[in-house]
């Protein structure tokens, strides 16, 4: 009775992990808005049809729906075709707001893209479509606005492998202000490249902010397929650096938060104030594909010996987010 018993716990178990499984969410590359009491999650969601972005919107950062009056399971705000540049690897996309106009930066056919809409919801579309600078492949994209109204583009180009870039942003035009295009830093750090995934330098996936005169880079290394895809952060007196990268990275890893390829996400504040970042990890630990969303709260510490702010994840805490039940 008790081998019965033990086995039909055990059923229970591996069901009710099934079932959280099938409403998990699988947005590669993520980032989250908030707006209004609500938080907005859209990310890589892959090759499959339709092509573009979708959206989910959420008010606990746990349980998440196609947005409110919506009737669609998959609530696209960028479609191919739609008035959009691109016609396939739509990844990596930035949702911000300027006035009364929303953006969305993303990347496709290897080049970094800039949408606008009058809705937080879409659709994104463009007046003259086309990407930011096609004169070469560049993915990646985050645009920053610093304390003086002026807009930045960090993102990646690829020179035998993929390293960061920033350039000074002409938000109105959506174009790269001549002249001002600079490399970020190299690969130099021994947690950038381990050996579980040979591949060229990677460095991508950029998020910057200031806090207190510093500008802070984070940013992921390794080959995403790497179980070692982590994240790291550099900080600066200008947003052109240089930079100087924390004897504290990555502080985001597998052996912090326990799933394989953790990284390139997005850091965002919550409605409780509490800094989070959310990314992807791998689909198992054999299978890279497709990649599942997390969030995890960071804890920013002040540094008095190096005036500057120290980040860490809460690895006890991580958030699995997961689609609502109908």
């Amino acid at each position: 009775m008790k081998f019965i018993t033990i086995c039909s716990i055990l059923f229970v178990a591996a069901m009710q992990l099934a079932a959280q499984e099938k409403r998990e969410i699988f947005f590669a590359d993520p980032t989250i808005y908030v707006e209004n009491g609500k938080y907005y999650l859209t990310g890589t969601k892959g090759a499959r049809d339709p092509l573009g972005f979708a959206v989910l919107e959420s008010k606990d950062l746990k349980t998440w729906s196609s947005p409110s009056g919506s009737n669609d399971s998959l609530y696209m705000i960028l479609n191919r075709g739609d008035q959009t540049f691109g016609t396939g690897g739509f990844w990596a996309p930035q949702l911000f707001k300027v006035n009364d106009s929303y953006y969305l930066t993303y990347t496709a056919n290897e080049q970094t893209v800039l949408a606008r809409s009058q809705s937080l919801l879409g659709p994104y579309r463009q007046k003259e479509v086309a990407a930011i600078d096609g004169s070469e492949k560049n993915i990646d994209s985050f645009l920053f606005k610093d304390d003086d109204g002026k807009y930045y583009l960090y993102h990646v180009r690829f020179n035998r492998g993929n390293y960061l870039w920033v350039a000074e942003f002409d938000l109105e035009k959506g174009k790269i202000r001549p002249g001002t295009l600079k490399k970020c830093f190299d690969q130099t750090e021994p947690w950038e490249a381990t050996p579980n995934f040979e591949s060229a330098p990677i460095l991508e996936g950029p998020t910057v902010i200031r806090l207190l005169d510093k500008y802070y880079l984070f940013y992921s290394a390794n080959h995403f397929k790497n179980i070692d895809y982590s994240v790291g952060y550099a900080v600066s007196d200008s947003p052109y650096g240089p930079w100087v990268k924390q004897a504290d990275s990555p502080i985001l890893h597998r052996s912090m938060v326990g799933e394989n390829g953790s990284g390139h996400g997005d850091l965002f504040e919550g409605q409780d104030g509490q800094l989070y970042y959310v990314y992807h990890v791998h689909f198992n630990q054999e299978q890279v594909a497709p990649r599942r969303t997390r969030i995890v709260p960071v804890i920013k510490a002040w540094d008095p010996r190096k005036a500057l702010y120290r980040f860490r994840v809460d690895g006890e805490k991580v958030i699995v987010p997961v689609l609502s039940e109908k």
